[in-house]
């Protein structure tokens, strides 16, 4: 066929899709229901939360999002809820909106805080260390001085 032969049929409109049967044709079957969106309480978070930091912890995180059929960004959005306070003391099915200023300062606040608190955990624990290389090297020391004496009165 060329171009200018030919012909368009009018578009037909779509009303659903239906399956394929085994042969090849559209069976007749209605279209099922659509999925359901699922809702989530303050409290199943609170727990999908302690779920995740507890697979966290032995490098699951990943496998527990997948099986719970949760994302990242979920679990990131419900910690900032949790940290603000806001998913305690709320009923089932309330609406949880945004963070207040105050509610979101203070999960900023708690976030800094945990920071602060590895890093000086951190830095005890390299302290801890430098101390006993530091020990451990004067014991090195004084064995050295006086196995040098000793081979020195040879």
């Amino acid at each position: 066929m060329t171009p200018s032969t030919h012909t368009t049929s009018a578009p037909t409109a779509v009303t659903a899709l239906r399956p394929v049967a085994e042969n090849g044709s559209m069976t007749q079957e209605p279209r099922p229901e659509a999925p359901k969106r699922r809702m989530i309480t303050p409290a199943q978070k609170l727990q999908y939360l302690t779920g995740y930091e507890q697979a966290i912890q032995s490098n699951e995180g990943g496998a527990f999002l997948r099986s719970n059929g949760l994302y990242s960004s979920q679990i990131a959005e419900w910690r900032k809820l949790r940290d603000a306070g806001v998913l305690e003391g709320k009923q089932a099915g309330q609406k949880i909106g945004k963070l207040s200023r105050e509610q979101a300062e203070i999960a900023r606040l708690k976030r800094e805080l945990a920071d602060r608190e590895q890093k000086l955990e951190t830095t005890q624990t390299a302290l801890d260390i430098m101390g006993k290389a530091h020990a451990l090297l004067e014991q090195i020391s004084r064995s050295a001085e006086s196995d040098g004496s000793k081979r020195n009165e040879r």
